[in-house]
């Protein structure tokens, strides 16, 4: 049977870099410009959407930490603040208390730069709302190497002390922009790993992509892997469809992966789109596809119920 709409969560989007970009002139609530907004979650049927903080690599760690901060600002005034469907979710167990019409957003972090080499920056950031957070995003940093730095080293002290940070409280750790060697370090240590917007190596061949082994190790450790929109990740030339997004989906179950697969949409990060994936409005499209080949209970799972299950305690 089709269904017509089934909540989902979305583990990755950056609608904040493109509202902080805009100086705040985007209305969260309807702007077009946006793939994210309100009347498109809705639309959508994204219960709980995470809004990553992504900050340049043009600019200091000063000038980082302060677009940050900045970013936070609009994620409290402009999508909060102006949107009472929308509610902060700062504790994990928070996920259940939401009701019919409202939202859930929770801030995630894109890359630790903006704290330099000073943990007390992430404690702030932490407690501002922050709850996942990624060591790198494509170089190599003061906490590890990211998938574009080519010596391909692994955890520095100070990314692990950060781990054990997010061990203690509760902070996913996000694996989806680490080198090959910061993630079996991370592997080591995390409590709570997660890969908010990866696909599979094996059916895409791009460094951003899981390895059969790295997605094995994950869903070993009941980690969600959630799929990216974005089509230089699925699929290595052509029209991208939602078929061809399948595919990856298809590759993580063939490893054991049932249980732990989600959705990390990209939108407001990607400039290209899948095929009936343009928006946050049509997410139920891909719902329909995957309940042609997968049971209810499975799209359940990888629309929203894994991440519920497998969310820190």
């Amino acid at each position: 049977m089709v269904m017509t709409s089934m909540n989902i969560i979305d583990f990755h989007c950056d609608a904040l870099l493109k509202i902080w970009e805009k100086q705040g002139n985007l209305a969260f609530a309807d702007a077009e410009e946006l793939d994210i907004n309100k009347q498109r979650l809705l639309q959508g049927g994204v219960k709980v959407q995470c809004f990553a903080i992504f900050t340049s690599p043009d600019m200091s760690s000063e000038q980082r930490f302060q677009v940050a901060l900045d970013q936070i600002h609009y994620f409290y005034v402009e999508v909060l603040g102006k949107n009472p469907e929308m509610k902060q979710i700062r504790e994990w167990h928070e996920l259940d208390l939401l009701q019919e019409g409202e939202i859930g957003a929770i801030l995630t972090l894109e890359g630790v730069e903006p704290i330099g080499n000073d943990l007390k920056k992430l404690n702030i950031l932490y407690q501002l709302g922050v709850r996942s957070v990624g060591l790198t995003w494509n170089p190599a940093n003061l906490a590890a190497d990211g998938v574009l730095e080519p010596r391909n080293a692994g955890l520095t002290l100070f990314g692990k002390e950060i781990i054990h940070f997010h061990n203690e409280h509760k902070i996913l750790t996000d694996v989806s922009h680490l080198s090959e060697t910061s993630f079996w370090d991370t592997m080591e240590i995390a409590k709570y790993p997660i890969a908010s917007h990866s696909n599979a190596r094996a059916i895409c061949d791009h460094p951003r992509n899981l390895n059969d082994e790295q997605a094995k190790a994950m869903f070993a450790k009941d980690a969600n892997v959630h799929v990216v929109y974005c089509p230089m990740f699925i699929k290595e030339s052509g029209v991208t469809t939602i078929d061809d997004l399948i595919r990856h989906i298809e590759h993580f179950c063939s490893l054991g992966g049932v249980r732990n697969i989600g959705l990390g949409s990209d939108f407001d990060g990607i400039t290209t789109k899948v095929v009936g994936l343009e928006h946050a409005g049509v997410s139920q499209n891909l719902i329909n596809e995957l309940l042609k080949r997968y049971t209810e209970d499975e799209v359940r799972g990888f629309a929203y119920e894994n991440f519920l299950r497998n969310r820190p305690r």
